[in-house]
């Protein structure tokens, strides 16, 4: 009777818990702005690839932000919970969202260097550490696991097997001690991996570059780290040209954020100065539906560029890079204004470079620093502005230009007086 029970024994999952991409029972649903609700991870995926429509609707995206839908997470956890309780009531065993066991996963980790269904088997982890938590802790947790998976990569050849392994890093790399362990590996002389992770920037499609580009940020944990990516030929370049030629919102700030963790050494920051970097993040910083994140870490990156005098020079001589920072500054979050007043204060004040001065209050730039004096800045953000504003009235051949921009900025400021 029991044994019928279960052959006749069919869940019906709720269409509202699948999502629309994938068709699996969502883990973490986001809503877009068009209202229509995915999983994170199918979402993030699509997004990644460069599209800009709503899979569903295919509307354009005004805004590619996404929020958490925590009443249907509820729902499914509920439903979930229910379902677990009912099978296992009569004897069955609930079904694993992932079709991959963990069994499987121990004796893929053992042979996934041999030369047979690689490729078969590095997609099996993936859809196995995709599934939870708990499955991307079982896996770090084998032993060799990380170290096996980045060895596919010293003796292949082929882009889609070395992106496989990219996807599956890139899922557990925050993982407790994953990023030591990537360090350790990735980076080793004997074991030639960069070479590998730069053929992915050059022949990888898009979403696998921006995981690859996520992994270098993660390994570039200390000075050693750093510097042996900047030294790996070519690496640093396709760094430069994947975050200046992509349009897509994730890759511009995955690079960014990658070069900016890179970029701690004179060597560094002199070699994207000559890639054209200050340009690019002009050209960045003047488009107009540029994400906020995207600004924030561009700004950043200015701002680590101009430590050195190469920076600050080439910054000095880039007038839409100029005038781009001084529109930015109050219209994007505080950290972007802080990196834009530092990049200021260096062209301008520490390098006293009266042509980039000349640039700035042509777009108001003085005001604008006002106004950021007047803003719940950092005392040493205040105290660079100060300076600032010192710089730009000093050598104006125009007399009354600081008295005329002070009376502006006063005229456009309601001072409410309290009764």
């Amino acid at each position: 009777m029991v044994r019928n029970r279960r052959e006749e024994l069919y869940v019906t999952v709720p269409s509202l818990f699948r999502c629309p991409i994938s068709m699996d029972v969502m883990k973490s649903p986001v809503s877009l702005c068009t209202g229509v609700t995915y999983d994170r991870s199918s979402i993030q995926t699509w997004l990644s690839q460069g599209h800009n429509t709503c899979p569903a609707t295919m509307q354009i995206l005004p805004c590619t932000d996404f929020t958490p839908n925590l009443t249907l997470r509820r729902l499914i956890n509920v439903w979930l919970q229910h379902q677990t309780t009912t099978t296992s009531s009569l004897g069955a065993v609930t079904p694993s969202l992932s079709a991959v066991t963990k069994s499987e996963v121990v004796e893929i980790v053992k042979s996934i260097n041999g030369e047979i269904s690689q490729l078969s088997n590095l997609v099996k982890i993936v859809e196995f550490v995709k599934c939870s938590g708990e499955n991307r802790r079982f896996f770090v947790n084998l032993s060799d696991a990380i170290v096996n998976v980045v060895g596919v990569l010293v003796d292949c050849d082929e882009v889609e097997i070395c992106e496989s392994v990219v996807a599956v890093l890139d899922l557990v790399v925050s993982e407790n001690g994953v990023k030591e362990q990537l360090n350790n590996e990735i980076l080793r002389s004997d074991r030639r991996v960069l070479p590998k992770l730069l053929s992915i920037f050059r022949k990888g499609k898009l979403s696998s570059r921006i995981q690859t580009a996520r992994i270098l940020e993660f390994i570039a944990s200390d000075a050693d780290s750093q510097r042996k990516i900047v030294e790996e030929q070519g690496l640093l370049h396709e760094l430069h040209v994947f975050t200046s030629t992509e349009t897509n919102r994730f890759a511009i700030e995955a690079g960014l954020s990658t070069l900016i963790a890179v970029s701690t050494t004179r060597l560094a920051k002199k070699e994207l100065i000559r890639f054209g970097i200050v340009q690019a993040i002009g050209k960045v910083l003047t488009g107009s539906e540029t994400a906020r994140p995207v600004v924030e870490k561009s700004l950043k990156l200015l701002e680590t560029v101009a430590t050195c005098t190469e920076g600050r020079t080439a910054i000095g001589k880039c007038e839409e890079c100029l005038s781009a920072i001084v529109t930015r500054l109050m219209k994007s979050t505080r950290a972007a204004t802080e990196h834009g007043v530092a990049v200021l204060w260096s062209v301008c004040s520490l390098a006293g470079d009266t042509a980039a001065r000349e640039v700035v209050r042509k777009v108001n730039g003085l005001t604008k620093v006002l106004l950021v004096m007047q803003s719940d800045c950092s005392a040493g953000v205040r105290q660079m502005c100060g300076e600032l504003v010192k710089a730009l009235r000093v050598g104006n051949n125009n007399k009354n230009y600081s008295k005329s921009c002070l009376a502006s900025y006063d005229t456009k400021t309601t001072h409410i007086m309290p009764y």
